[in-house]
């Protein structure tokens, strides 16, 4: 059965092919073959090209297996969506602030 096809915007295609480099440069950084990054992520060889190719069909878990694998970098995953500057605005936008009743004497 064929793999189903994911359609993605341009620039998050981008996105996923700059860390599919990214992971991949730690990796050379590292002087790790993709052999043993992939044995201790327990995903295949096959799988881990195609993370480094940045494959939008890859499960985000393979991609926290990998960084895992390359010293703890799953670590930085925590730092997504941290500062949600523009979330944030919406979110003040909708608070309502309620009024004290003063007290009766």
């Amino acid at each position: 059965m064929p793999k189903k096809s994911i359609a993605l915007l341009p620039d998050t295609e981008k996105i996923l092919a700059q860390m599919g480099e990214q992971i991949k440069y730690a990796r050379l950084r590292r002087k790790i073959s993709a052999e043993l990054v992939a044995e201790r992520a327990g995903i295949s060889r096959t799988t881990l090209v195609s993370i480094e190719k940045g494959s939008p069909s890859v499960a985000m878990g393979c991609y926290a297996a990998v960084l895992h694998a390359l010293n703890y970098m799953d670590r930085d995953l925590l730092l997504i969506a941290k500062d949600d500057e523009l979330g944030r605005k919406l979110q003040d936008l909708n608070l309502t602030v309620k009024k004290r009743v003063t007290k009766r004497r």
